[in-house]
């Protein structure tokens, strides 16, 4: 187990299948339950038979979602409740599989109606010798309310894994108080985790403890849950590792905004989120190794109300199995999958998430993607990828993005890994993904933004805001910005763009964003803002999600936490009377282009000039065009969207414009 996953990867019925055939995916139902209140869900699963294929890949997907509660209930789905997902096998104890923590949830959220479901997929492949047969499939729930639903199954993709598990060893497990003096001295903790010989099997090249962990509870120091502690990681008694239990990115989080104090960081969780492990690596423990594991955690003293739940795990891994192996494993953007939301929608740059699943490093690539329906386009990578590790590519600008922005219907983007090294790698059935999309919308060239900072301060000696709002281009160069203005003010600012993709964001350096609930529940004394886009006549331009068009207190919409990013598309230029339209035209072609690309100018007499503005608008060619049918040479151009912009010499009022996109 690396990491969670957060994948949409099969958006298929599930069933049941005998297929055989390397790629294959046979599903499995485990628990579909309410969860009313704390305790255990338990339901028997029939897994596949032990020993008769082999998988590639075993995920596990834990969807949530709302129910109604009766008529009178309290916090229906209102509160952050810690989710722990056992497998018991007939005869054995629960070994957890993944941790989740429930979000702030209230229906009256604007990303949480009743409709709400929110998935969360954990790979889950290292417990394949636990997942066969008949085993139980537990949810324990520690809520004091209902509200959410609970939905598990499973995904078999069967083929050769990266290496195979050749033993699992549970450590230990629970929940246990943290510096409680009165109940069993300061380092009471560290005696539930007591050093634990292991022997480690045959067929072992390297082995990893799985340590999850996560704090609760409250006392004078708000520990555990708002407190970060270390514990080590001790093999042979000596450290071999220090893992900080914490959180920092809460503000950041994926499924955002909540009803609830969801952006604080916290003891290695954040509400909404799964659980992440932390993975250590044991030095020097092959086959036949004997060693003594513990961890210790630091030394505290509190008043016993805070607490760790644990669990500890020894997987034990024999060779990678393949020579040469990269695996596509996620496609960030473009995507409609909710765990990627504040990266989407994007009008230029897909981003996709690679594994080197092989024993050789990867030091080249060849990827394939675009939108179903269209052609697609090449990008090259070179770089240095190392076996078991990943990485996040942004691809070039993919043009069909672009041409796609303003449209409301739902697109497939698809990405392929076509060689590795040169050549085609060990397994092709990891190369390939799907995702669905809605495009990036339209901006006018010119439009307004009104903006209310609050009273909110860098520090507090200063009446400088900590709220700014910045517009990128394509090549993530700024724009335009309102940065380092006075607090409790409010500014409008226009903003006229050439065409172009461009990312509109707005940042806020205590990540509570511009319209936190808690200033008014609370009466902090903390006034706060708005931000408003629209048109020059006035109509509100709408974006991603949630905002608030006043400053009244109504919803959660300024509850973004530390950024809102939203990528939008202009696609007129400024001051320029389009004619492309009936018999007049103009068409570049290819598009995208790399050295070399061809105009066709049909419907009027050529006689004028022709232009070519980057993404910032700045001219970048001009010269006479006196052909229909003429090339122009690109090669000294730089990766990017551009506008063509034909001008006639006798009616200059009359200009044809067409979008080009040069790759490298």
């Amino acid at each position: 187990m690396k990491r969670v996953f957060y994948l949409l990867l099969f958006a298929l019925a599930f069933s049941f299948s005998s297929k055989a055939n390397p790629g294959d995916t046979t599903w499995v139902q485990a628990n579909i339950a309410d969860l009313s209140w704390y305790g255990n869900y338990d339901t028997v699963t029939v897994f596949p038979h032990a020993g008769t294929t082999t998988y590639r890949k075993v995920y596990m997907y834990f969807t949530l979602g709302k129910y109604m509660c009766p008529a009178g209930s309290t916090y229906c789905g209102d509160w952050d409740y810690t989710v722990l997902n056992y497998i018991i096998p007939p005869g054995g104890q629960p070994v957890e599989l993944s941790r989740l923590i429930t979000p702030y949830a209230n229906a009256a959220a604007p990303r949480t109606p009743w409709s709400w479901l929110q998935p969360y997929v954990y790979d889950v492949t290292d417990y394949i010798s636990l997942l066969h047969d008949t085993a139980t499939m537990r949810i324990l729930y520690s809520g004091y309310s209902g509200g959410f639903t609970a939905n598990i199954r499973f995904a078999f993709i069967e083929g050769t894994p990266e290496r195979n598990v050749v033993g699992f060893t549970r450590l230990w497990t629970g929940s246990y108080t943290y510096g409680d003096t009165a109940g069993g001295g300061i380092h009471g903790i560290n005696t539930h985790f007591p050093n634990l010989y292991n022997v480690a099997p045959a067929g072992t090249v390297s082995t990893n403890l799985k340590f999850t962990v996560t704090g609760h509870g409250s006392d004078a120091n708000y520990c555990n849950e708002f407190c970060s502690h270390n514990y080590q990681v001790m093999l042979d008694n000596t450290s071999v590792s220090t893992e900080t239990v914490w959180r920092s990115d809460c503000g950041i989080n994926e499924l955002s905004p909540q009803s609830g104090t969801w952006l604080y960081e916290r003891a290695n969780w954040c509400p909404g989120s799964a659980v992440n492990p932390h993975i250590t690596p044991l030095p020097n423990v092959i086959a036949g190794t004997g060693f003594n594991i513990g961890v210790l955690f630091d030394y505290y003293v509190g008043n016993g109300g805070a607490s760790y739940t644990t669990e500890g795990q020894l997987f034990y891994y024999g060779g990678i199995n393949k020579t040469l192996d990269a695996s596509l494993d996620q496609i960030i953007a473009p995507t409609v999958d909710p765990n990627h939301f504040r990266e989407n929608p994007i009008a230029g740059n897909p981003i996709i998430q690679v594994r080197n699943t092989g024993k050789t490093p990867i030091t080249s690539m060849s990827i394939v993607y675009g939108v179903t329906g269209t052609t697609p386009q090449t990008y090259n990578w070179t770089g240095t990828l190392n076996p078991l590790t990943d990485d996040t590519l942004t691809l070039p600008v993919l043009t069909d993005l672009w041409n796609l922005a303003g449209m409301t219907d739902t697109n497939t983007f698809f990405a392929h890994i076509a060689t590795v090294n040169g050549v085609v790698d060990n397994d092709t059935t990891n190369n390939n993904m799907t995702s669905q999309f809605v495009p990036a919308p339209i901006f006018p060239n010119t439009f307004k933004i009104t903006f209310s900072v609050g009273n909110e301060a860098i520090s507090p000696t200063s009446t400088i805001s900590e709220k700014s709002w910045q517009i990128y281009d394509i090549n993530d160069s700024m724009v335009t910005s309102l940065q380092n203005v006075t607090i409790s003010t409010t500014h409008t600012n226009t903003v006229t763009l050439n065409p172009g993709i461009y990312k509109f964001q707005i940042t806020d350096s205590s990540c509570d964003g511009l319209n936190w609930w808690v200033w008014h529940s609370y009466a902090s004394g903390v006034t706060t803002g708005y931000c408003v886009v629209k048109t020059m006549s006035g109509i509100l331009i709408n974006m991603n999600g949630y905002y608030t068009t006043s400053g009244s207190y109504s919803t959660y919409a300024g509850d973004f936490g530390c950024v809102y990013d939203q990528y939008f598309v202009v696609v007129t230029p400024l001051g320029l009377q389009n004619v492309s339209s009936g018999d007049m035209n103009m068409v570049a072609f290819p598009n995208p282009a790399r050295n070399e690309v061809n105009l066709t100018i049909s419907g009027i007499t050529v006689n004028g000039t022709l232009q070519m503005l980057d993404a910032l608008g700045r001219v970048v060619y001009s010269g006479d065009c006196t052909e229909s049918d003429s090339k122009l040479d690109i090669s000294d151009f730089a990766t990017g969207v551009y506008t063509l912009i034909y001008t006639d010499k006798e009616h200059p009022e009359n200009r044809l414009t067409t979008r080009l996109v040069i790759t490298k």
